[in-house]
């Protein structure tokens, strides 16, 4: 038997995107609520986007199977 299709997992699809080069990007986290108490500089810094670590990159890459 050959040709088993996997499944992504649609809770990374939703979080993770590889980039051109094969890293994965992800949104930072702590932009979610209780904004008022921190400073724009944070807010703005926070709202680029961020690399996974690269302990992490291999579960993600599992994840998602037909990622680059």
């Amino acid at each position: 038997m050959a040709g088993y299709k996997l499944k992504t997992k649609s809770s990374a699809k939703k979080r993770f995107r590889f980039t051109g080069t094969g890293k994965i990007k992800r949104k930072k986290a702590k932009l979610g609520h209780i904004l008022t108490k921190k400073d724009s500089k944070t807010k703005r810094n926070l709202r680029a986007s961020g690399l996974i670590a690269a302990v992490d990159v291999p579960s993600v890459k599992r994840m998602m199977p037909y990622g680059k």
